[in-house]
């Protein structure tokens, strides 16, 4: 009896991020508390779980649903927990044992999230009894909800509950958009259960009251060999399913077309998604007001309260929430790296792709990689550390897409409108004479500032002004040997603002070269900036880093809350940056910048080539 049920059982563990060299100001992944490799087995034949409906998503494109989970046990104990699982068979015959004579642990697959049994139910501890109202996504596959005593470390299973599951689990889910390799195409990426051998993935989409176009999609996917380390390769593994994405082409500026997910499957039959629509990208050049959101690790929170002990991500939800409330006011948005923070725990992205479906299946919704993304010991990244989990960039290069050359060296460049966006990839070598080096400049310098005057760098960690007291330990102010190559690129072609997550925090610096202030005005400037301006904004979600006390001259505007930046260029002359906080939308910083192309061609310092008689 007791080895079925052990069989018919399954749980991951928690392990490596003890290793994990984070900052300070990252904090533990939740899911690496709990300690699943040492649950063992307390049954008792009076404690039940119980959770309904036992069916979701029955309406075409629901892929969410709220569960009711009711749960009784005659021995309650304060720190009893819910585990949701998923497959929802999580026993040790899913665990591969390192030979004959070592017995695989009970559980070997992380829960997808947790709750205190006491959570909404205070008076558990007394009667035993309890209910939680969880929210599940459609994550192909089923889910059972497990009851642990024990706490996290000792973590002892006394019951579990029936299955729960999608009634199409395969359905494809979460789409986002983002910009192609051209100004005119948009690519929609999205996730399902069905590979190449089941069905044929396609976008079916129109301009608005126009004829349908099917455009085929390309499908990916990888295994747990494909992974770096753990958690990844052990208690955070789970199956990624399919990902897909369709190129959408030839688009006409600023045109809004719907369109919806389709798979069909090889007896004829077709799977759909719900329609979504998403207005085409203006004409490169085009004057009109185009607006653009800007923000480093965020990550992602769970809105029934689980899996977070509230100071992990504490601001993802309300940064989300804000986007989505402003979305008819937003055209792209930039997410600088820290996506999600999975840290090697492959579930976080599908729930990290479920919280963003309304901004990023609306407008397209571009990435940079960032440490959590990227970094493991071995791997090619430029810094040894382990901060993703395993992961390795595997995750962020498959489930989204950029218009990179080479989706493992994570740097791009895009424009928008009046707007040239450089994206670098801090996690690979930046500094002169690499390949990205000459990436930067290239980007930098095939501009046509008339027609694109607003020239944006953006990249993870701090390479150009930081005041957090990370840097400030450190003596430096920025990654080190980060500006010191890409300074003279930034004031050469004359880059408008520089902007980096990494630091959870807000700041603004002067326009300053060479640590130098190029300007006293801290809030319009007009005419040329002979300086960058410098804006650290990774304070979007995760918990907060707090500056050093030193009083940096170059720093204009600082706030240890969280917020993201929106630019808004009203023309060729006029572009304004705000600050908002997440927690309320409001505008706490901001300044503008007018000018007109003759500025753009003054020369400041650095920025042009000496010339001699015969010139």
């Amino acid at each position: 009896m007791m080895r079925g049920l052990r069989l018919m059982i399954l749980i991951p563990s928690l392990l490596i991020l003890t290793n994990l060299l984070e900052t300070s100001s990252h904090g533990d992944h939740p899911l690496s508390r709990i300690a699943i490799h040492e649950a063992t087995l307390a049954l008792n034949h009076l404690a039940y779980v119980k959770a309904s409906p036992s069916i979701l998503g029955l309406t075409t494109g629901q892929n969410s649903q709220w569960v009711t989970v009711e749960y009784s046990t005659p021995i309650p104990s304060v720190d009893d927990w819910i585990g949701v699982f998923s497959p929802a068979n999580f026993s040790a015959s899913t665990c591969s044992s390192e030979n004959p004579r070592v017995y695989p642990p009970l559980l070997c697959s992380a829960p997808i999230k947790f709750q205190y049994a006491n959570y909404s139910t205070p008076q558990y501890r007394d009667t035993g009894k309890g209910s939680l109202k969880l929210q599940l996504i459609n994550q192909r596959s089923d889910f059972s909800f497990a009851l642990f005593t024990g706490g996290f470390l000792s973590p002892k299973l006394v019951a579990v509950s029936n299955k729960v599951t999608f009634s199409n689990p395969n359905a494809p889910a979460y789409p986002r958009l983002a910009q192609g390799e051209t100004w005119d195409e948009m690519t929609v990426t999205w996730t399902s259960g069905y590979g190449i051998t089941e069905a044929e993935p396609f976008v079916e989409w129109s301009p608005k009251g126009g004829d349908s176009i099917h455009s085929p999609a390309g499908t990916l996917t990888f295994e747990r060999s494909s992974m770096c380390g753990a958690p990844a390769r052990t208690v955070g593994w789970r199956d990624p399913g399919y990902i897909h994405t369709s190129f959408l082409k030839e688009l006409w500026p600023n045109r809004v077309y719907a369109y919806k997910l389709g798979h069909r499957l090889f007896n004829g039959s077709y799977i759909w998604s719900k329609e979504y629509q998403f207005k085409a990208p203006p004409y490169p050049g085009q004057d009109s007001v185009q607006r653009v959101v800007i923000f480093g690790d965020m990550g992602k929170g769970e809105v029934d309260g689980s899996s977070e002990y509230n100071d992990f991500q504490p601001g993802s939800l309300n940064t989300t929430k804000q986007l989505v409330q402003d979305l008819k006011n937003i055209d792209i948005v930039f997410h600088i790296g820290d996506i999600c923070y999975a840290n090697g725990y492959l579930s976080q992205w599908d729930q990290f792709t479920a919280q963003i479906e309304p901004i990023a299946s609306s407008i397209p919704y571009m990435i940079a990689s960032g440490n959590h993304e990227r970094d493991w010991p071995g791997t090619g990244s430029f810094y040894g550390n382990m901060d993703s989990g395993g992961e390795c960039g595997v995750l962020a290069q498959t489930m989204f897409y950029t218009p990179t050359e080479n989706r493992a060296k994570f740097w791009y460049s895009t424009d928008y409108g009046m707007f040239r966006f450089c994206v670098a990839d801090t996690e690979h070598d930046w500094r002169e004479g690499t390949e990205q080096y000459k990436f930067i400049e290239h980007c930098l310098a095939s501009v046509d500032r008339q027609k694109q005057p607003w020239l944006i760098f953006l990249a993870h960690r701090v390479l150009g002004y930081s005041s957090d007291i990370s840097y400030a330990i450190e003596g430096s102010f920025e990654e080190p040997m980060g500006r010191e190559s890409l300074q003279k690129l930034w004031q050469k072609y004359k880059v408008d603002i520089a902007m980096f997550g990494h630091v959870h925090n807000y700041e603004r610096t002067c326009p300053i070269y060479q640590n130098i202030c190029t300007s006293k005005e801290k809030h319009y400037y007009k005419g040329t900036l002979n300086g960058t301006i410098h804006v650290a904004a990774g304070g979007a979600g995760a918990s907060l880093s707090p500056f050093t006390t030193l009083q940096t001259a170059w720093s204009l505007y600082k706030d240890y809350d969280h917020g993201f930046v929106k630019l808004t260029a009203f023309d060729h002359s006029n572009l304004l940056l705000e600050y908002k906080k997440s927690r309320d939308g409001k505008v706490y910083d901001s300044f503008t910048i007018s000018r007109d192309y003759r500025d753009i061609l003054a020369c400041t310092v650095g920025s042009c080539p000496s010339t001699t008689l015969a010139s």
